[in-house]
């Protein structure tokens, strides 16, 4: 396909980096909008990145997939049950033995497991398709251009997950924060994809969190073991358990963290970075809280957008395709077939409408032209 033209005729670069934000089910919109991208646009992906369920669709561009391919493999989820009779995504809603106890499996779950689904499914499923592009680690993910640069760079993998560190208080940008635990040697080349985006997508106590055991020993002391650290009169490091980190779904911290590549404020960028932005019809309405259940629920989504939507400026909102998910929910794994289209053909048109505002300011040209002027 020729390069599209903007209205000032200067033509669009072939080529850009993605950034997609989390929302469970409703992900499948991304691969709608990214349908628009490549096959109307004529987008190729330099970088990608995402979180939670942006993390799945990120994952899976940079192992090669176009998003012909993702909605064929969805499909195929789709149509084919599991042994235990279950279909579609209700299938990443694995159970363990404890989980299966009658009443009291899930509140066991949660007090034990800290999550009720296992993930392990997920995990498996998604490490099939990666493997069906031979792509396993990160170190499969090298960018060409940046293959000499160091592993904490972060132009050296074509992809980021983003993921959240309860117990630290931090957001963890994967695979170069793995360097911070023992695990996988605290090499990124080592981290496993599937494993990332298993991280990524832990929705706190819907999944159980992923268990990570830090190499920094400098943690609070407890009462106990700070009276023991006296009584001998030397410093006592922790053990493995003791420096267990839990990480949970990105979206935590940061369900839209659109400015990962941007170009430094002293350069232009070389090529446009679009974010995927799932919209729901309720997001500029105030949480309506009358309970314990809806409190923790307005507790969570404000979790998962305050953060972003503090930088969701003119600049930002510009280069953000906005694709409405109507009343589907995040976690709604019984999500019909019919709805999974439905919200695919969402993803198709909210692309299309970005970018006829894109083309109305100039393009990437226009873009660069009123928002990313070089500073001195």
């Amino acid at each position: 396909m020729p390069d599209a033209k903007s209205p000032s005729g200067a033509p669009e670069p072939s080529f850009a980096d993605a950034v997609f934000e989390g929302g469970g089910v409703k992900g499948i919109g991304l691969v709608g909008a990214l349908s628009c991208c490549e096959t109307e646009r004529g987008y190729s992906w330099k970088n990608v990145a995402g979180t939670s369920a942006g993390a799945i669709t990120a994952a899976l561009v940079a192992a090669g997939y176009t998003a012909a391919e993702i909605k064929a493999e969805l499909d195929r989820f789709m149509r084919e049950p599991s042994p235990d009779g279950s279909v579609g995504y209700e299938r990443f809603k694995d159970k363990s033995l404890l989980d299966q106890v009658p009443l009291l499996g899930p509140v066991m779950s949660l007090g034990f497991e800290k999550g009720i689904y296992e993930g392990q499914f997920f995990e498996e499923w998604l490490r099939g398709l990666l493997e069906k592009k031979n792509k396993r680690t990160f170190s499969d993910l090298i960018n060409p251009d940046h293959a000499q640069d160091p592993k904490d760079s972060p132009y050296r993998y074509r992809l980021r997950v983003v993921a959240s560190d309860i117990s630290r208080r931090r957001m963890l940008v994967l695979p170069q924060d793995i360097a911070d635990f023992e695990e996988y040697d605290g090499d990124p080349d080592k981290l496993e994809v599937a494993r990332a985006v298993r991280m990524s997508m832990s929705i706190p106590f819907f999944f159980e969190p992923v268990e990570l055991t830090c190499r920094d020993d400098r943690f609070p002391r407890t009462e106990e073991e700070q009276a023991e650290e006296n009584a001998r009169g030397k410093h006592i490091p922790f053990t493995a358990r003791q420096r267990c980190c839990f990480i949970v779904d990105g979206g935590v911290l940061s369900n839209f963290p659109v400015d990962l590549f941007d170009a430094p404020p002293d350069r232009v960028p070389r090529w446009p970075t679009f974010g995927f932005k799932l919209v729901a019809p309720n997001d500029d309405r105030p949480n309506r809280i009358g309970g314990p259940l809806t409190l923790f629920a307005a507790l969570f989504t404000t979790m998962m957008e305050a953060h972003d939507q503090r930088h969701m400026d003119e600049e930002t909102a510009v280069r953000t395709v906005k694709i409405r998910t109507e009343k589907v929910k995040t976690t709604e794994f019984d999500l019909k077939s019919a709805d999974s289209d439905a919200l695919y053909e969402r993803g198709r048109q909210g692309a299309k409408e970005f970018f006829e505002c894109w083309d109305s300011i100039g393009g990437f040209a226009g873009y660069v032209a009123k928002y990313r002027q070089p500073t001195s």
